[in-house]
């Protein structure tokens, strides 16, 4: 393919998570590459660094696999589309953002077509479906994963891989105070503990964790009357969400606009669904329950897939249980309210769990963006300079 005289990455993203690393990454992209432009799927964190989205992130973001089905026909016409805008104009690179299911088999036809290909974020590969492995050594000249015990699949199987870390373990301070963020949020006086709910960003997961964790909410209550419940709201849509879940069991929380890890800091303890918000409030050290319900069918076959103990991140990178996960059937109000107060109960007389946090977050904690970054840089000239000497 001929060389390119305008460096030009194509990047996509498809949640919230996503939009933080390829924001800090196109940042440290510019510092390497200031004349560099960048476009694709991102979200208002990506845009802020002057980053095109072509399509807003939200029709990306979907979670389970019966779930996608739906909107099966808008995605796969979304990655038509940027397939050919792709093949029209090469971009240097393209950069796949965690969000596999849909960046993977565009990043290998991008790749026969002769394109470099990136992908941020390693798809669990080592917990499940494991066959993917072979794909994505057909679709990726560089994988860049976060966590240390993701690397012997692919050295393995001889796929190019570095480890960069995690840019929340960078943005985070190893000690979060609870009395500027809160002071942050305007909470004022408290006279007892305050409690992060956090039933995640998107639609799907908002409506069927949100009901629930208010239930949860309400038998902590009864236990903990003075209790102050907080509940950040991704956007206007899941604000509206949370709102009608609360106005329909008749409880009450404060409401945030966004900063969800302000409220993780301001808490004493967090129930929240699992995912990357996880490892924030690990990050933030602050005691949590995680909880996830998917559709019955998406967890019956994932049952049958999953080959790993554990689901939350903080679990999986101490390979122990650190904090309790209660996962679809084990997920009711009941044992949710039990085991959130006995976990944070539990957490303030327990300095080795607290050391524990600490221990994985100076693990991940490798400047992210910059060696992604960098590693990006690198690849991109071996492949030049390979291809000038053929």
């Amino acid at each position: 393919m001929e060389a390119r005289s305008v460096t030009r990455y194509v990047l996509v993203a498809g949640e919230a998570s996503g939009d933080i690393l390829g924001a800090n990454l196109i940042a440290h992209l510019k510092k390497l590459q200031p004349e560099a432009i960048f476009e694709g799927i991102g979200g208002p964190l990506m845009e802020a660094q002057g980053f095109r989205s072509m399509v807003p992130m939200d029709r990306l973001s979907v979670m389970g696999l019966v779930e996608v089905l739906g909107r099966l026909r808008e995605l796969l016409g979304i990655r038509k589309r940027l397939y050919q805008a792709c093949l029209d104009n090469p971009p240097t690179a393209f950069i796949g953002i965690d969000s596999p299911d849909f960046n993977v088999p565009l990043e290998r036809k991008l790749k026969q077509a002769g394109i470099p290909t990136v992908h941020y974020v390693s798809p669990s590969v080592w917990a499940w479906r494991q066959k993917r492995i072979f794909n994505i050594k057909k679709s990726v000249d560089l994988m860049l994963a976060l966590f240390p015990f993701e690397l012997p699949i692919y050295h393995q199987h001889d796929i190019p891989i570095v480890c960069v870390g995690h840019t929340l373990a960078d943005e985070i301070p190893l000690e979060s105070d609870a009395e500027e963020a809160r002071q942050t949020l305007n909470l004022g006086p408290v006279n007892g503990p305050v409690f992060g709910i956090l039933p995640g960003s998107r639609g799907g997961e908002v409506s069927r964790l949100a009901p629930l964790f208010i239930e949860a909410m309400k038998l902590i209550k009864q236990q903990e009357p003075n209790a102050i419940f907080l509940m950040p709201a991704a956007n206007a849509e899941r604000k509206a969400q949370i709102e009608a879940a609360l106005h329909e069991a008749n409880a009450e929380a404060i409401l945030i606009d966004g900063q969800s890890r302000t409220v993780m800091a301001a808490s004493d303890a967090i129930l929240l669904a699992s995912g990357t918000a996880a490892l924030e409030a690990m990050l933030v050290k602050r005691p949590m329950v995680v909880s996830y319900r998917v559709n019955k069918v998406t967890h019956a076959i994932m049952k049958r897939m999953v080959k790993v103990p554990h689901l939350s991140l903080p679990n999986l990178l101490a390979n122990e249980e650190l904090v309790p996960e209660l996962i679809q059937d084990e997920a009711t109000p009941d044992n949710l309210a039990r085991r959130f107060l006995q976990t944070w109960q539990s957490f303030v007389g327990d300095k080795s769990i607290q050391k524990k946090y600490i221990d994985l977050h100076e693990m991940l904690r490798k400047n992210a963006g910059q060696q992604a970054a960098q590693a990006i840089v690198s690849m991109l000239e071996n492949k030049n300079t390979k291809e000038k000497a053929e």
